[in-house]
């Protein structure tokens, strides 16, 4: 909404316009105007004849006398003045005629309205802008303008402009239905008589270029303000004369302060310029149009730029001003710092990686390797740069290697990756993968990117798992062998007893028999080492120093090995004592002299030295790893042919053997390691071939603990009683049918009265009935439904005076868990023989059990 100044007058509007309108609407076709012209005409003519006639009646002819022609000459200029008058009338009447047409055929809306507001004339625009029937043209105004209060309020001031005989001048929007549709320029004059003319000129179009000139110049502004670069502007004493707002928030100053103050372009330059142009930015030919510079903020803090600009002089050829672009460097920087930083990185992670990589051309040359990858083929650098990758491949597995980095840089994807045998070290194993990488699209070709990975170690711990798995699943084997054979091997030693008891020596039978328990006990120690590989067999610890057991063995030593060994042992000092199981540590020496004596078919020396070891960290020991702590260190030392390389890793499996068939079992070592590793201990190996070997035992230094309640209270070593009779009620639960006839007919000729059950259900009920004392409860450890640890609760539960003895195939240790504490048990291992389980009863009913 526009307003001009009331003072100027609208053009095309006046008094004779306003009495053309008047008279237009009381004569309004030009037949009318032509009758005037007639009647002008008429009237000239009938004043001359009625001049004449006036001289006539006088009597006075116009040549006679000066009277009559004063008088025809009086009557002559009364009608050309006449005349005169009545052309000016139709010059007049024709003009307003015209100006009538004009007034019509104008674009513009038009109307002329009385002193109330009723439009006397108007054009046909106005009419078909406003309405035929709108006669109230100021009250149609009003309504026309009136849906925006601020317009009905400026057309209301131009009206009250109008009647105050002030013209006016604004420029109003139409609008409808809250949107603009149209913008006028309303022109009011006052006429007389208090008349008004409005005219309305359409100016939406130059409104709408208008609009559409601020709109793009805002744009521009605020592009201007807010490009992604610093704009700036100054003259050639470096005053600043224009600044958008992005380098006024980079320098922390307000744009006006720069602008309008006396900052200078130097003023805000980090560094000193000096010989320079006070508009340029840097030194140098080209300082005046480009260079990169540092810029100060209002903090005092300094950051980098590049700025290019124009210089163009101003029009009167003295002043100059520059274009100037301002780019900030610092998003640049930060860039540049990042992309070292992570070429440093991929650089540090490529060298340091613990995997072998190299970078191959498709032609399989190596552009780049790492120095894992180098260490893993033993070859330096320059051997391997710009040499074949195939050729550095072990030959045997050259084919292989080739097929399939062609296959990985033709497209296809290797999932598995290769295992290759030999590389760099004849002992290593490594994995390679592949995978392809294509061009980079910058001169930069494809190829291949390898990762070798040392597999030696995993490769070593995977053959040592399944090493241990095997020994595992044998030694479960074994046990469960064991525990079979220990019942069958029970019936047969026991009534083997039975029977002795009735065919003294030299009755006819006596010898068979005692063959027959001889090969039953020969049984026995064969079940007795698938036991102690298995660590399943029934160990008797006790505290032992090492130096006492073996001076008592060597002896018996020096009688197995022969003359043509010599026997040399070398005790340490300050040994600490251990806690084993004198006799499988004696079985674990006499074991390990015989190999020794084996390996030196022409004699030589076995050394048997002991020490003391302090390990300070985990070490790897055969299959095991050794904790760190204290140990007593056995060595046993040959001279002899050695143990191959290959057979390391093997010589503790069992029935593995490298002596004749028929010479061993193959179980001597396989047993020795079950023996160390259920006592606690670790073993270790050291041979060469030619050179002998040395196994190394390491045994756990004991220390001192209190008594644990609720142990198994004695293994029950064979007693050599003298008298093995006893009295008391006995309840003997074995599912096994010949070790409970055994067992019972054994205790019942030594005095029990024994009662006998199959299982632990029948064992319950078999007590219900006994009305009297049961003394002793001896059963099996594993039975079916019920087993012995969850029969003896029960028992105890009702009869707690009731004393226990488990007997079993397996250990004391299948149990040991299920006890619960202060339960007190005692335990004999099968198989037994008579006098064992006789003395092992007779212990437990009399309470004189040896610790």
């Amino acid at each position: 909404m526009n307003r001009d100044s009331p003072s100027t007058p609208p053009p095309g509007t006046g008094d004779t316009l306003g009495l053309l309108a008047l008279a237009e609407r009381q004569e309004s076709s030009g037949r009318q105007q032509r009758l005037m012209v007639a009647a002008a005409a008429t009237g000239l003519l009938v004043l001359v004849t009625l001049g004449g006639i006036v001289l006539a009646g006088l009597g006075l002819e116009p040549e006679k006398g000066a009277g009559g022609l004063l008088i025809a000459l009086s009557v002559l200029v009364l009608g050309l003045i006449a005349g005169r008058n009545l052309y000016k009338l139709f010059r007049l009447s024709h003009v307003e005629a015209v100006l009538g047409h004009a007034f019509q055929a104008a674009i513009s809306p038009q109307v002329i309205v009385d002193p109330q507001g009723r439009a006397v004339v108007a054009n046909r625009a106005w009419h078909s802008w406003i309405g035929r029937d709108q006669d109230h043209a100021e009250a149609a105004l009003a309504a026309k303008f009136g849906e925006n209060a601020a317009v009905a309020a400026e057309f209301q001031r131009l009206r009250k402009t109008a009647r105050s005989n002030q013209p006016g001048l604004a420029e109003l929007p139409v609008l409808k239905g809250g949107r603009i549709s149209e913008w006028r320029r309303v022109i009011v004059r006052p006429l007389s008589q208090n008349y008004i003319v409005w005219r309305f000129e359409d100016v939406s179009e130059r409104k709408r270029a208008e609009q559409a000139v601020r709109e793009e110049k805002a744009k521009l502004v605020d592009f201007m303000a807010h490009a992604p670069v610093g704009i700036y502007s100054v003259d050639q004493t470096g005053r600043f004369r224009f600044v958008n707002r992005t380098l006024a928030d980079w320098l922390g100053c307000a744009m006006d302060e720069l602008t309008g103050g006396s900052l200078k372009l130097h003023d805000i330059l980090a560094q000193r310029l000096e010989g320079v142009a006070p508009y340029a930015v840097s030194a140098g030919p080209e300082g005046h149009l480009r260079g990169d510079a540092f810029m100060r903020n209002r903090a005092g803090e300094s950051f980098p730029v590049a700025i290019t600009q124009t210089v163009v002089m101003n029009e009167d050829g003295k002043a100059l001003r520059t274009r100037s672009i301002v780019r900030d460097l610092r998003p640049e920087k930060s860039w540049q710092e990042a992309l070292s930083l992570s070429e440093q990185r991929f650089q540090r992670l490529f060298a340091e990686a613990p995997i072998g990589i190299a970078l191959l051309k498709s032609s399989m040359i190596v552009e780049e390797c790492n120095e894992t990858l180098l260490r893993l083929i033993s070859r330096p650098r320059d051997a391997v740069l710009k040499r074949n990758f195939v050729a550095l491949v072990p030959e045997d597995h050259q084919p292989e290697v080739l097929a399939r980095l062609t296959a990985v840089a033709g497209g296809k994807d290797a999932q598995k990756p290769l295992e290759l045998r030999g590389f760099g070290d004849p002992g290593a194993s490594v994995i390679l993968h592949a995978k392809s990488f294509a061009s980079s699209g910058n001169g930069g070709e494809a190829g291949l990117m390898l990762f070798v990975a040392d597999y030696t170690e995993q490769k070593r711990m995977e053959a040592q798992l399944a090493h241990s798995l095997k020994l595992q699943a044998i030694g479960q084997l074994a046990g469960g062998v064991a525990h079979d054979f220990n019942n069958l091997l029970t019936a047969m030693i026991g009534f083997c007893d039975l029977l002795l008891q009735r065919h003294k020596p030299g009755d006819q039978s006596f010898a068979d028999i005692m063959q027959i328990k001889q090969n039953g006990n020969r049984a026995a120690n064969l079940v007795r080492q698938l036991l102690a590989f298995s660590r399943q067999q029934t160990l008797q610890p006790k505290v032992l120093s090492v130096t006492d057991v073996l001076a008592e063995l060597a002896n018996l030593l020096r009688r197995l090995i022969g003359a043509q060994v010599e026997l040399k042992l070398v005790h340490g000092r300050g040994l600490g004592l251990v806690k084993a199981d004198q006799g499988q540590l004696e079985q674990v020496i006499i074991n390990l002299v015989v190999n020794a004596r084996d390996a030196m078919p022409q004699g030589g020396q076995i050394l048997i030295a002991t020490s003391s070891h302090h390990q300070e960290r985990p070490a790897q020991m055969v299959q095991d790893v050794m904790t760190p702590g204290d140990y007593v260190r056995i060595e046993v030392k040959d001279h002899g042919i050695g143990i191959p390389q290959e057979n390391l890793q093997r010589i503790f499996d069992p029935f593995f053997s490298t002596k004749e068939i028929g010479s061993g079992t193959g179980l001597g070592l396989s047993t020795v390691y079950g023996i160390v590793r259920q006592t606690g201990g670790y073993i270790e190996v050291q041979s060469a071939l030619k050179h002998g070997a040395a196994f190394i035992i390491y045994l756990p230094v004991h220390v001192e603990k209190e008594k644990p309640a609720g142990a198994v209270a004695d293994m029950g070593a064979e007693k050599q009683a003298a008298d093995l009779t006893g009295a008391g009620t006995i309840l003997l639960v074995e599912d096994e049918d010949a070790v409970r006839v055994f067992g019972a007919r054994a205790l019942r000729n030594k005095g029990y009265h024994v009662l006998e059950a199959r299982g632990g259900e029948e064992a319950l009920r078999v007590l219900e009935e006994q009305d009297g004392k049961v003394d002793l409860l001896v059963s099996d450890v594993v039975m079916p439904q019920m087993d012995g640890p969850t029969l003896v609760r029960q028992v105890v539960a009702k009869r707690p005076d009731v004393k226990v003895i488990f007997i079993s195939g397996y250990t004391e240790d299948k149990f040991r868990e299920q006890l619960k504490e202060g339960e007190v048990v005692h335990f004999l291992p099968k198989p037994f023989s008579l006098k064992q389980l006789a003395g092992k009863v007779k212990e437990v009913l009399t309470g004189e059990v040896d610790e």
